[in-house]
């Protein structure tokens, strides 16, 4: 193996066992010398970071650790706080809008209700150690739960239909696509209008039938997120 892949291999181990987010690795000629390379092949080994996203070079200030993405699983149980909690992160979420409304053609055809019928409307805001990282909006056919659905105020929402109305949801089909921020998932995510978003697509429906309970959009950081498809 080349000294400068050995010296990346180590730097990448450092990286993601020694060093936070926002933390700067030592100056390359500290490395230089810590290697007894000279500077060139530290700026190799560290060219690998950068291409594998754990590095960010800062003109001027260094080299920067970033965030990695958290893992989050794609398959029939999967909920977007278990994911996380199971992974070590803390997720918050805040719920943005809650309200009913009457389903558009769109949307019963998504929840196979008719048309104009009231639905429910939640609308929330996923935090990761802190970091935005997704929006998501959930729509439920199912009017006669908006008196113990508009007391969800944060957490779980799955969690909540379980703990509250005794409702298991189980994940049905997911679609996936990448889409650029509009202004307001610009703000409310605090990323540039150059990082993508994934909108995941999901319908949800109660566990051992086939009624739709939930459809939902979400629009996540691409930054943050690395889907695990399990098969």
């Amino acid at each position: 193996m080349r000294v400068y892949l050995e010296i990346a291999k180590k730097l990448e181990d450092d990286v993601r066992n020694k060093y936070s987010h926002g933390d700067y690795l030592p100056s390359e000629s500290k490395l230089a010398e810590l290697f007894s390379v000279n500077r060139h092949t530290v700026r190799r080994a560290i060219d690998e970071l950068v291409f594998a996203g754990l590095v960010m070079r800062h003109q001027g200030k260094g080299n920067m650790v970033v965030s990695q993405p958290a893992d989050y699983h794609l398959h029939a149980g999967a909920h977007f706080t278990g994911n996380l909690l199971e992974q070590g992160s803390l997720p918050r979420c805040e719920v943005l809008k809650s309200r009913t409304m009457l389903a558009s053609e769109s949307l019963a055809k998504k929840l196979n209700c008719e048309q104009e019928k009231k639905i429910i409307h939640i609308r929330t805001f996923r935090k990761i150690d802190g970091v935005p990282r997704t929006v998501i909006d959930h729509y439920l056919p199912e009017y006669t739960w908006w008196p113990i659905l508009k007391h969800f105020k944060s957490g779980s929402l799955h969690q909540f239909l379980k703990k509250e109305l005794g409702v298991d949801l189980i994940r049905k089909s997911t679609r996936l696509r990448a889409q650029m921020p509009s202004t307001e998932y610009c703000r409310l995510l605090q990323i540039n209008s150059n990082i993508p978003l994934l909108k995941i697509r999901t319908t949800n429906v109660i566990k051992g039938t086939e009624v739709i309970a939930e459809y939902s959009s979400s629009n996540t950081r691409s930054d943050v997120i690395e889907l695990v498809m399990e098969h």
